[in-house]
């Protein structure tokens, strides 16, 4: 799978149970326009490999045609995107969760969510 033809892309931790929510409430607002793909997914592989690096999983990131935006950066790129009227194909990629983790504790949710504050462009 080639990752320009997915372009859009939103990368979360699929392991992560306030992650998958996040991801989730993301593919209901952009109705079908961005791919959703989680870290540790084959094409999510791929993707740190091809463009991210392996720091990458510290964070959710936003990848569209100009760059890759992590953290709290890709906030706004993200938000453009959801409320673009460009029509674009549907997503063919779905939210894949495996919660192997103890990550619906309070404390693991709560570290989780310091992670969407950091800031990182790429």
């Amino acid at each position: 799978m080639e990752i320009k033809e997915n372009i859009p892309i939103a990368v979360f931790d699929n392991q992560c149970y306030l992650c998958v929510k996040f991801a989730k409430c993301v593919d209901f607002f952009a109705r079908g326009k961005i791919s959703m793909v989680g870290h540790y997914s084959d094409f999510g592989i791929k993707i740190r490999k091809d463009i991210l690096d392996e720091s990458a999983l510290r964070m959710f990131w936003f990848i569209d045609a100009k760059s890759a935006y992590g953290g709290r950066a890709a906030i706004f790129p993200l938000i453009r995107s959801i409320l673009s009227r460009k029509i674009m194909k549907s997503s063919i990629i779905k939210i894949d969760e495996r919660c192997n983790q103890d990550c619906k504790t309070v404390k693991s949710v709560f570290i989780r969510s310091l992670g969407y504050l950091q800031i990182a462009e790429k």
